[in-house]
């Protein structure tokens, strides 16, 4: 059989790889995953640095394109393989509109919501203690974030409009994780937030990449992908 055109390096339940993999998911595409370990470095290491010069991870080459940044990623994916959910109903206005809440996911969502999954899920799993204080700082945050969430889902279906998008795809691999904390009564006790995060959750794709995101992250079993 002929490798995958396509290559994802990184470990998979990284919610930034995942948020590749589910585009490739959603797309489709055939790819393979190569496997790398945080804790023997493989990030640091000369071949990856050559592929990233910043150390992180995904990695993604498609052919002779070498692509990082996982929502750089995610859309060159869907730009080439299936553009539909990246241009709402294939207006110009739609098309913005996607552009918007992927800015709102990338610059409002991201940082509230991974600061209380670090702490609540990553900090004990490396050993450490929870800083109590970032959630109470990061809480309210996300609250007031959430609430402009449900009043536009209390509009429209999806983040977008009436179609799937990017833009709702791109909140999946965070939330993922976040719903496994105590602070889930956030988005559980908004009716149409809930809504969406169940729809979303539900996709194939979604499902297939969240059997590669184990909440203890693989340190449970000292194994990372």
């Amino acid at each position: 059989m002929a490798p995958a055109a396509v290559k994802v390096y990184g470990w998979a339940m990284s919610p930034f790889v995942a948020r590749a993999l589910l585009c490739l998911e959603e797309a489709g595409v055939e790819y393979e995953l190569v496997p790398m370990s945080r804790q023997a470095g493989d990030h640091l290491q000369p071949d990856f640095l050559a592929r990233n010069p910043f150390a992180q991870v995904p990695v993604l080459e498609d052919g002779d394109l070498t692509l990082f940044e996982s929502r750089a990623i995610a859309r060159h994916v869907l730009r080439k393989h299936k553009p539909e959910l990246l241009v709402g109903d294939g207006s110009p206005e739609a098309a913005a509109m996607v552009d918007v809440w992927l800015e709102v996911e990338a610059q409002q969502h991201h940082a509230p919501t991974a600061a209380i999954m670090v702490q609540c899920i990553l900090a004990p799993l490396l050993g450490g203690a929870r800083d109590q204080a970032v959630i109470d700082e990061n809480v309210p945050k996300l609250k007031k974030v959430l609430e402009v969430y449900e009043a536009r889902l209390s509009k429209s279906r999806y983040l977008a409009g009436e179609s799937v998008s990017l833009a709702d795809l791109s909140h999946f691999p965070m939330l993922r994780y976040f719903m496994e904390t105590e602070y889930k009564a956030l988005v559980e006790e908004l009716p149409h937030v809930k809504a969406w995060w169940e729809e979303l959750k539900a996709r194939p794709a979604a499902r297939k990449v969240t059997e590669f995101m184990p909440v203890d992250f693989g340190l449970g079993k000292k194994a990372e992908q």
